[in-house]
């Protein structure tokens, strides 16, 4: 009998999440355009009152345009932050209400959870229309949600491992270099992590954005991915 029940478990939650979202990460792999010239730099977690300013003084110091995929919570608290972004002309999507893992949410609470997150972003004058899941773990729940108010998911290629405690904004840059190539979606974090992680993202970045620039790379954000 346990058998039984544990394998019904175990094809629940292979339906409910696992297939979403390792089918998700495939597809995108399957759909990436051929590479060009274009770098898709996109930051998760934020807005955050201390890094958020500094990435976006960065980012307007070399008129680079970038996606910020960010928590609803924080971004009620720091509403100026979203006004900023919009203004100098990134893109702001929605990385959901306060950063659950989609894997370990019922569907009940993904569904408010989604629809608390989409009004936030809807009084702040910044509707999102492109959204990343948290870890990029979906569920049906969040899909079904997302599609319903007429958003499209977004995942990534390159990862630096940026949120670490222990890594060094040197480690970040090497790992930017060695993984970057044309048409690349770029995950980075301006928000959490540990030990401070964001301030290390950004000197890495101030390292690495002006050989990239001078390799001939321009930036887009993700609405333009793929045209």
């Amino acid at each position: 009998m346990k058998r039984y029940v544990f394998g019904a478990l175990g094809a629940a939650a292979l339906c409910y999440s696992i297939v979403p979202t390792y089918g998700g990460k495939l597809l995108h792999r399957l759909r990436r355009p051929e590479p060009d010239n274009t770098l898709y730099l996109t930051f998760d977690d934020g807005p955050d009152p201390v890094y958020t300013p500094q990435l976006l003084d960065l980012l307007a110091k070399y008129g680079i345009r970038a996606s910020f995929f960010v928590v609803a919570q924080s971004a009620k608290q720091y509403p100026g932050l979203i006004a900023r972004m919009k203004r100098e002309g990134h893109l702001v999507g929605l990385h959901s209400l306060r950063h659950k893992n989609g894997m370990l949410q019922l569907p009940v609470s993904a569904c408010r959870d989604f629809e608390r997150a989409a009004c936030i972003m809807q009084q702040l004058g910044a509707p999102a229309f492109y959204y990343r899941a948290p870890w990029g773990h979906w569920n049906i729940a969040s899909l079904a949600e997302l599609y319903s108010y007429g958003m499209k998911p977004v995942l990534w290629d390159i990862m630096a491992q940026d949120w670490r405690g222990d890594t060094t904004a040197e480690e970040i840059a090497r790992k930017l270099r060695k993984r970057t190539c044309g048409g690349s979606i770029i995950c980075l974090h301006d928000g959490r992590g540990k030990n401070d992680a964001p301030a290390r993202t950004i000197a890495a970045l101030r390292d690495v954005l002006p050989d990239w620039l001078d390799a001939g790379f321009r930036f887009d954000t993700v609405d333009h991915y793929g045209h």
